[in-house]
């Protein structure tokens, strides 16, 4: 394997586990189902605005995906 390969697989491991760790520390919003699609909207469109540890927790969650899914599609094109 190249150097470049192991690089962003180490990367990957890390996106991934702090996408998990982002994950397990959010608190949920709302129950089921469908309160998850209209609490999602409403997020998506302003209405809720998370203050404080909430806000970061969803930065880092947000980064973290977007930083995972950069790093397999490089993976993928490099293969």
């Amino acid at each position: 394997m190249s150097g470049l390969r192991i690089v962003l697989m180490i990367i990957q491991v890390v996106a991934s586990l702090v996408l998990i760790g982002s994950i397990l520390m959010q608190s949920g919003k709302s129950a089921g189902l469908s309160g998850s699609i209209s609490g999602g909207a409403e997020q998506l469109f302003g209405k809720q605005q998370g203050r404080g540890y909430e806000a970061i927790l969803t930065k880092v969650t947000t980064a973290g995906a977007v930083l995972f899914i950069i790093v397999a599609i490089i993976l993928v094109a490099i293969q």
